[in-house]
């Protein structure tokens, strides 16, 4: 057998093992272990998940675009509002100062049609004193005068009403023709107001819906932008959810494969390629089959004393006896003895 001190240290190191694999036992029953399927799965979703955040994350991009480009659209608007807007006051200041101009037309021609009923009705009047009393003819008017001063006073009195008559037809036909005059200016004056009003009614439209279409541009484009960007808040929540989902699942394979790794090596110890549990065989000889204690004469991997060799029926020493015997008589001791055959044990 080994030296004393070199079978405690050996037996110190088995102890530890049956303890650490102790340990691991109720580190591997505590702590639930994910899967490799379901790892797999969730980096499936993971990856799946990024590349739907990225195809948000584009069409918030494209969103953002077009928005900035709707934004530009309304400020080109709102400009062509304020134009529309001087264009509109300064077509309501001209439409209020033709309709004053029309007003004032249409009194005038209110007025010269009053004018030219007056007018019409002196020479009516005129035209009826003519036709009851007679035009005086030249050889009435040197008969009926008395001397030559009457007759000079008669003449100009006729050629007085003469003149008056034929002022009195000449300013009824420059009435007539001054009436006429203003009656076309207020036609005109009245479709020029016409035409004025619909371009005002059309530039007041034309206004309202630049505005509308502005604002709703705006509008559905600033809601667009809002999902996309509370879809994309929401998906990357997840991804930071689903990613520590993984982490914690890599972190299980990782303590699972650990506790694999040292139930393994624990196992190794215990059992083994020997017939007794192998710290024992590690402690007693290094596990080698040919070594001898020169103190006590045991031999083998078993470190088995020749008496009890013989006792098990072997043959010759048991350093120099064959492995598969070596692994049979300890076989046999230990079902007998249990660990108490070993000073390992």
């Amino acid at each position: 057998m080994v030296p004393a001190r070199a079978r405690k240290d050996l037996l110190a190191v088995g102890l530890a093992a049956v303890l650490f694999c102790a340990l691991i036992g109720l580190v591997a029953v505590a702590t639930p272990r994910a899967g490799a399927a379901d790892a797999g799965a969730l980096e499936t979703k993971l990856a799946s998940a990024r590349d739907e955040a990225g195809s948000i994350a584009a069409g918030l991009r494209a969103s953002r675009e077009q928005l900035a480009a709707a934004e530009a659209e309304a400020a080109t608007a709102r400009a062509r509002e304020d134009r529309l807007s001087g264009l509109l006051a300064e077509g309501e200041e001209r439409a209020a100062e033709l309709s004053r101009k029309l007003r004032r037309t249409r009194d005038r021609l209110v007025a010269e049609k009053a004018r030219l009923r007056r007018s019409r009705e002196a020479l009516s009047a005129r035209l009826v004193a003519i036709y009851e009393s007679g035009t005086p003819s030249t050889v009435d008017l040197i008969l009926g005068s008395g001397d030559y001063e009457e007759l000079a006073a008669r003449t100009d009195y006729l050629r007085a009403i003469e003149e008056s008559d034929s002022a009195l037809a000449d300013r009824v036909e420059q009435v007539r023709d001054e009436v006429r005059q203003e009656a076309k200016l207020v036609a005109g004056l009245e479709a020029k107001a016409v035409a004025y009003d619909e371009r005002l009614a059309a530039a007041r439209d034309e206004i309202a819906a630049v505005r509308a279409a502005a604002e709703a541009a705006a509008a559905h484009q600033q809601a667009l932008a809002g999902a996309r960007e509370a879809a994309l808040a929401e998906l990357k929540s997840s991804i930071a959810k689903w990613v520590e989902e993984v982490q914690e699942a890599r972190a299980a394979e990782a303590r699972a494969a650990s506790a694999a790794a040292a139930e393994e090596e624990v196992g190794r110890w215990l059992g083994g390629p020997y017939s007794i549990p192998t710290y024992i065989v590690m402690c007693e000889s290094g596990g080698d089959y040919g070594a001898v204690n020169p103190s006590s004469g045991a031999g083998g991997a078993y470190q088995i004393l020749p008496s009890t060799w013989d006792l098990y029926g072997g043959h010759g020493e048991p350093q120099s006896a064959p492995k598969e015997e070596q692994d049979r008589i300890a076989g046999e001791i230990w079902a007998d003895s249990g660990g108490s055959a070993w000073v390992c044990a």
